[in-house]
């Protein structure tokens, strides 16, 4: 049975017992890819383990104008598909319940990382995460986190995070978990009209064509990508990347067995989508 903890206390009373313990943060509205990131986090800590999943909506990581009040709320229906998937508990608490007294005067600096692709679009945005996944980690003291591969750009941060202040956590990512025609799992996938979505599937689509030609040079992967985009004109590209593992400069042509990410996000009607696909150099 999913027990339920709304405040700091709480949740200290209920992870009291011993035993490892498996976390996966979200904002809620969660779907199969979440799942399937509980799934992953049940297997890292076996049956005598706890698995615990919060559900807050980070208010520090919006920026002005982007949808924290139009975030869908969903804890009922979020609560049972906790409930399926096994995880012991679930952190649901308010934000006053994080943030007391409001805006926190110490914060996660991201460092250079957050400057580029998602962070260049949305400027302080990190700052937020990586301070909510911290004050996360502190509450729950997990000992395995998981993340989506889908927030790339998030999952490589908090790995530099955890490694740059030692906090004992190891960072696990999990594929993503995509619909038949491609398109990436996400609780902002709910704003997409049909028309909209078939459009948001062209997303998909760039980054095989990438992976299709990327043995040919990075330039020719790009191209390849580039012009599955250009062909769709529904599409409002913010950013198209090819990069290392770790986010840094991809050379034109790699070693082979190097591994690489490229990534892309855009705009479909008034929704912004991301994705990415792994890039391995043969």
């Amino acid at each position: 049975m999913t027990e339920v903890a709304g405040t700091r206390a709480e949740l200290a009373a209920l992870l009291k017992s011993g035993g490892r313990v498996a976390f996966v943060p979200t904002m809620g509205a969660l779907h199969e890819g979440h799942a399937s990131l509980m799934r992953v986090a049940r297997g890292q800590v076996g049956g005598e383990g706890r698995l615990v999943v919060s559900i807050f909506v980070n208010p520090l990581q919006f920026g002005a104008g982007e949808d924290l009040d139009r975030y869908p709320r969903t804890l009922e229906a979020d609560l049972a598909i906790a409930e399926r998937e096994g995880v012991d508990v679930v952190f649901a608490p308010g934000v006053d319940e994080v943030y007391p007294g409001g805006d926190p005067q110490v914060t996660v600096e991201p460092g250079p990382l957050a400057e580029i692709l998602e962070g260049a679009t949305r400027p302080g945005h990190f700052r937020g995460v990586l301070t909510v996944v911290a004050k996360l980690f502190g509450l729950v003291r997990p000992d395995v986190a998981v993340f989506g591969e889908k927030d790339y750009q998030q999952l490589a941060l908090v790995r530099r995070m955890v490694a740059d202040l030692c906090m004992g956590v190891e960072v696990v990512g999990a594929p993503t978990r995509r619909e038949p025609d491609g398109l990436a799992l996400s609780s902002r996938n709910r704003y997409l009209s049909e028309q909209e979505r078939a459009v948001a599937a062209t997303l998909s689509r760039a980054l095989r064509a990438a992976q299709e030609r990327v043995a040919y040079g990075v330039p020719a992967a790009r191209w390849a990508a580039m012009r599955v985009l250009q062909a769709e004109p529904g599409l409002d590209l913010d950013y198209l990347a090819l990069r290392s593992a770790d986010l840094g400069e991809l050379p034109d042509y790699p070693e082979p067995g190097t591994e690489g990410r490229i990534l892309v996000a855009a705009k479909v009607g008034t929704t912004r989508l991301i994705d990415n696909m792994e890039l391995v150099i043969d």
